[in-house]
């Protein structure tokens, strides 16, 4: 067998620019389907400052992966909302952040540009991206997707206030190759609202819905059920509908709670290389089944080696929405 060194990873929501309860009877329905995620950020998240405008910014500590939730105690939520906040300051403001979860007033001093004040930073008002369905509780409504979270772009989880699941289609696939991961090209149908976002975890997202997401209900198993050999996942890649793909599941981490790392799981299945290469961004959440038990999820892929990837155990995820 090759030997791999495994070295670069990337988690799979390919992004375009949910309190769930327990399962009731210990079964869940692998769902498979690929949607449209759209979080609605608490704040503002700093994407990156200005070459020429970005001094003061720079100097007064701000860096990209910040969300700024007030600006001089005032909150802000939209981009319109801070430029007029800056427009109405004097000599400098206080800008209110989170970073790695703590808040920090930050003094930064606006500068002049064409006539306007500006602050030499860009802002993003949330993040929409396509990603894949774990599972759906018919008797709750509940579901799961992902299985890792959505970060701000500086590694902390995006502090969400809202969220939706969209209908998506894929339109077009990159195929992945070493050191380059591909990616599911998704177009949005923002019109129809699948279910809300209610949670935002290092374990996934979560919410509720009033679609009946079809499929044969699976017993729920436990890490100790798993084991490495033949499994299965579902995936959404055509257009055509799910498709359960075969993949081996290499090494297990039963004590590991690092998220999103508890299998090694490599691609065996010919139809799914020749189309994607194997794991691609936007496949995270595509569910893992073995022994007839849904048991994790598809959460990245090795950017050295796109046939091989990880997972999180469905119990993490289960236990992140209770």
């Amino acid at each position: 067998m090759k030997k791999v060194t495994f070295r670069l990873i990337t988690i799979l929501l390919a992004v375009v620019f949910l309190t769930v309860p327990a399962f009731a009877a210990g079964t869940l329905i692998p769902v498979g389907r690929t949607v449209g995620l759209e979080l609605d950020a608490r704040g503002l998240t700093v994407v990156e400052l200005d070459e020429k405008l970005g001094d003061y910014a720079k100097a007064a500590g701000i860096k990209a992966g910040d969300t700024i939730i007030k600006a001089n105690d005032q909150p802000v939520q939209t981009a319109s909302e801070l430029l007029t906040l800056v427009e109405q300051s004097r000599q400098e403001m206080v800008l209110t952040i989170l970073r790695g979860g703590k808040e920090l007033n930050l003094a930064v001093k606006p500068v002049e540009s064409n006539g306007q004040k500006r602050l030499g930073i860009y802002v993003r008002e949330g993040i929409t991206g396509i990603g894949t369905v774990t599972y759906y509780d018919p008797e709750s409504g509940g579901f799961g997707a992902l299985g890792h979270g959505v970060s701000n772009g500086s590694g902390d989880l995006l502090p969400m206030e809202e969220g939706h699941a969209l209908g998506a289609e894929v339109v077009s696939i990159r195929k992945g190759k070493s050191g380059a991961p591909g990616q599911l090209q998704g177009a949005f149908q923002t019109g129809l609202i699948l279910g809300t976002l209610e949670r935002n975890t290092v374990c996934g997202v979560f919410g509720k819905t009033d679609t009946h997401w079809m499929g044969a209900p699976l017993p729920v198993g436990e890490r100790e059920d798993v084991h490495t050999g033949e499994a299965v996942i579902l995936s959404d890649l055509a257009g055509g509908g799910v498709v359960q793909y075969t993949v081996e599941i290499a090494k297990v981490y039963p004590n590991q709670d690092a998220p999103g790392r508890n299998l090694l799981l490599r691609v065996t299945d010919e139809a799914l290389l020749e189309q994607t290469g194997g794991i691609v961004q936007g496949m995270s959440g595509s569910p893992i089944i073995q022994d007839g038990k849904l048991v994790g999820a598809v959460t990245h892929v090795l950017v050295n080696d796109p046939t091989t990837g990880y997972g999180i155990f469905i119990e993490n995820m289960l236990d992140a929405a209770a």
